[in-house]
């Protein structure tokens, strides 16, 4: 087995997850990351953790949908029942074919999502991250060669996660005590957004691996003005392209794609939230400097934003502020390396992708 291996369940396992012994583990992954799973049970049973495994299939999920009536999506009692015994999560992305579900009616694909919240919510309140497995099908994606997205991949989860905490915390404290944030990017972008009383947080791979991100949730109906997402976004298997939303009062009164607009449409019609801006979160990772279609990474970028319709994330949102809900959450990217620029309460942090603690 590849030592890298070895280490991606290293860092999941103590790192990420920080697993005990006796704890109920749920790993989630697709049969082409059994070697990862086989290095995840060494660590586990090492740790005297409890683990079983769900083996994710996409063909079967897109064969289910495609018989499924919309109507006939409710919640699996069983799934949620046994995430309520679970105490850590483990999910493992991979793809065989990173466009199985391009076929799947995107009113279907909004169903599964509100039939799923129950059992994301009760996911959430757990000790969980998602990580990547390096496919031929995700490398095919990233237009590179299998070799190169696997050195790709690694060389973005086996990090110094202390040391990118400790340049992240910088734009931290930035986030944290600001009253308002504006996005400016080109012609299509001018966004702005009350954070007034929410928490800005680290991602340093604690949930997500890779990490390397800083991110808020902002005030629900504070979002106004336009954003166009000028980066790809693959959502149900489909390509979406140059995205443009208009908000006001804090949600989307308006949308556009030059392609693929009926898949954008289907996730705002998810639910009221779908609406709404559930996530701001600003690209930090420097050892990420390719676009590959795998949000995972793109997100984490460096000169990016990232804007995600729906659910808001339960650290940035105190008790007694409104907490934004949905059966989504779905990231959407801005490239801010060129005539962009992000102000904080009136002062720029960043232009053209520099933060202003790095020039």
């Amino acid at each position: 087995m590849d030592d890298r291996i070895r280490r991606h369940a290293e860092i999941l396992v103590d790192h990420c997850t920080d697993i005990e012994a006796g704890d109920n583990v749920l790993v989630r992954a697709p049969a082409e990351a059994d070697d990862l799973v086989v290095a995840l049970y060494e660590q586990l049973g090492d740790r005297g953790a409890r683990p079983v495994t769900s083996w994710s299939n996409s063909r079967a999920g897109s064969a289910y949908a495609r018989e499924m009536d919309v109507e006939d999506f409710e919640t699996k009692d069983h799934r949620l029942a046994a995430m309520e015994e679970t105490d850590v999560v483990i999910m493992v992305t991979g793809s065989a074919n990173s466009a199985e579900s391009s076929d799947i009616d995107p009113e279907k694909s909004a169903a599964a999502g509100r039939a799923r919240q129950p059992i994301l919510q009760e996911r959430l309140d757990k000790r969980w991250v998602i990580t990547q497995y390096p496919t031929a099908a995700d490398a095919q994606k990233a237009e590179m060669s299998t070799a190169a997205w696997t050195d790709f991949v690694y060389e973005a989860v086996n990090r110094d996660w202390e040391a990118q905490r400790e340049f992240q915390d910088q734009m931290v404290a930035v986030l944290d005590p600001a009253e308002e944030v504006r996005i400016v990017s080109g012609d299509g972008t001018d966004l702005r957004m009350s954070v007034d009383g929410m928490r800005a947080s680290n991602d340093y791979a604690k949930r997500n691996l890779p990490g390397g991100e800083a991110f808020t949730s902002p005030v629900p109906d504070s979002v106004e003005g336009e954003v166009r997402f000028d980066m790809p976004l693959i959502r149900n298997g489909r390509e979406i392209r140059n995205a443009h939303l208009t908000f006001e009062g804090g949600e989307v009164v308006s949308h556009s794609a030059d392609q693929n607009e009926a898949v954008l449409a289907s996730v705002l019609e998810t639910d009221d939230g779908a609406r709404r801006v559930g996530e701001l979160g600003i690209g930090m990772n420097r050892g990420i400097d390719e676009f590959t279609y795998n949000m995972l990474f793109d997100e984490k970028m460096g000169d990016t934003v990232h804007i995600a319709l729906g659910n808001a994330l339960e650290e940035c949102v105190p008790d007694d502020r409104e907490f934004n809900e949905s059966a989504m959450h779905v990231d959407m990217l801005v490239d801010m390396s060129e005539n962009s620029r992000i102000e904080v309460d009136g002062e720029v942090v960043q232009r053209n992708g520099t933060f202003r603690f790095e020039e």
